[in-house]
């Protein structure tokens, strides 16, 4: 169960965790509107099923291809939407020291899933080094701070960009 592509496959299910835990057990964004601007006009229920599609889509294309420029995709992807989300929730549970739901399974569920997913991808060359990690970090915290002041349409606008990497990375760089 250690290999890239199946720690993959645990991340939707690890979405839909983390979602009961801020929408069905405790109210996410009530807490989030205290803090926050309104600026995601999309249903929870909404989200879950972009995130979770979009994802769907990225695993599937890298279990068909299993190259690197996919992976380092399906990587960037769950930092910027589980990494940077589960500090979201503590840095900020600690901030306003009023408990953020859905830290609980940022903390146990997302941060260690995606160690792992990291630590395969080392393992298996999908990953060659930290300042790969870090830039993937950095950009996952731009992603995700672009969409919490902009709103879903940041979403689909890395998603298209992510779509020109892949293609510039697995097909005209493999040309030249």
């Amino acid at each position: 169960m250690n290999k890239f592509e199946n720690l993959l496959a645990l991340a939707p299910l690890v979405y839909i965790f983390h979602h009961t835990e801020e929408h069905i057990i405790f109210n996410f964004r009530e807490w989030r509107l205290k803090y926050f601007l309104d600026n995601n006009f999309l249903s929870t229920e909404e989200m879950l099923m972009r995130l979770i599609g979009v994802f769907l889509i990225i695993l599937f294309i890298h279990l068909s291809t299993k190259n690197r420029p996919s992976a380092l995709i399906a990587i960037f992807f769950l930092i910027g939407s589980q990494v940077v989300n589960a500090v979201f929730h503590l840095f900020f549970s600690f901030y306003y020291n009023d408990f953020s739901p859905g830290s609980i399974t940022a903390t146990l569920l997302y941060l260690p899933l995606n160690y792992f997913i990291i630590k395969a991808a080392f393992n298996e060359g999908f990953l060659r080094n930290r300042i790969e990690v870090v830039m993937l970090f950095f950009l996952g915290c731009v992603t995700f701070a672009l969409f919490e002041m902009l709103g879903p349409e940041v979403l689909a606008i890395s998603t298209l960009f992510c779509a020109f990497y892949y293609v510039y990375s697995a097909y005209i760089m493999k040309t030249r």
